[in-house]
């Protein structure tokens, strides 16, 4: 997914419930706001953590990573029926024009913030569709978390979105991560 990937041999690390302390399932159902059945796209899905825990609410969750590896991983745990694996770059995601109702990516965005990549979200996420990207913050204390030299600032986030066409809905700093919701 670019700059750096996480690394496959340690997916294990991503099933901790001690991630929830970042996100819980309700605040990331909250921010997507699916209202109903959807089609949604998890942007470096890893493991599926966060995958699993929003198929319940959608028609269909895309599980978008650049590493097979992760999806054998998920595959393996037990994905739910209706998570579609997609093994790709989120520059270059082989779907259609507007077809996703929402796209949320976990811990991620400092993976494929390029321009090419929030295009494409711009390109695959419908009209008035949200995306939901929570972070780690380079304001962080750098306690959990990459390197703070991969993280991106709030601040940066929205500029990037908004210069792809997105509007934000909201944008927020915790200690060691940020939330942005924007909506196209």
């Amino acid at each position: 997914m670019g700059f750096h990937t996480f690394d496959a041999d340690r997916a294990d690390v991503l099933e901790d419930p001690g991630r929830y302390r970042f996100c819980s399932r309700e605040e990331l159902l909250a921010a997507l706001d699916l209202g109903g059945r959807a089609v949604v796209a998890d942007i470096g899905s890893g493991t599926g953590f966060y995958t699993d825990e929003i198929a319940p609410f959608a028609d269909t969750v895309y599980a978008v990573d650049v590493q097979s590896e992760m999806h054998e991983y998920h595959r393996e745990k037990g994905a739910q029926e209706n998570v579609e694996f997609v093994a790709a770059e989120a520059s270059a995601m082989p779907l259609d024009d507007d077809e996703l109702d929402a796209a949320f990516s976990t811990m991620t965005y400092h993976e494929f913030a390029s321009e090419a990549s929030l295009e494409e979200l711009a390109r695959v996420v419908r009209p008035g569709g949200r995306v939901v990207t929570l972070d780690w913050s380079a304001r962080g204390t750098g306690d959990d978390g990459p390197p703070m030299d991969e993280r991106y600032a709030l601040a940066d986030a929205v500029e990037r979105f908004e210069s792809a066409g997105f509007r934000t809905v909201e944008a927020s700093s915790r200690k060691e991560t940020f939330v942005h919701i924007a909506r196209r």
